[in-house]
């Protein structure tokens, strides 16, 4: 199996930044696309950023221009640099990602989640 684990998130004020990270550990063969999501409270889960195997980027058009995605495949790790914070960015960050690993002596690629971490931007 794969496990997904975050850190990074926190409390900040409007106008600051965070960054947070999401490392893949087990027995992994290749990660594909990975992603961060976000859930603000009563509203539905909705895609942030998407990074692909071979560095395309996709950004909803609410955090063009402040936030960023990378990865380091060393690592198996992606971030999400989040700069000008703005109260609507609070929420519960997921990472997502699609992974090509090894059990019981087969191979599969499925859909991995994070457990997430919370975002709170103050006004």
């Amino acid at each position: 199996q794969v496990q997904l684990v975050e850190s990074g998130g926190g409390l900040v004020q409007a106008g600051g930044s965070l960054r947070l990270s999401c490392a893949a550990s087990g027995s992994i063969f290749r990660i594909n696309a990975m992603g961060w999501y976000r859930q603000a409270p009563g509203k539905q889960r909705e895609l942030v950023a998407t990074i692909t195997s071979g560095g395309s980027t996709n950004y909803v058009d609410s955090v063009l221009g402040r936030f960023t995605i990378s990865r380091d495949n060393g690592k198996n790790t992606v971030y999400l640099q989040m700069n000008s914070l703005k109260p609507e960015d609070t929420g519960v960050y997921y990472c997502n990602t699609d992974v090509t690993y090894g059990e019981g002596g087969y191979i599969y690629t499925d859909d991995f989640w994070g457990q997430g971490t919370q975002v709170t931007v103050s006004s």
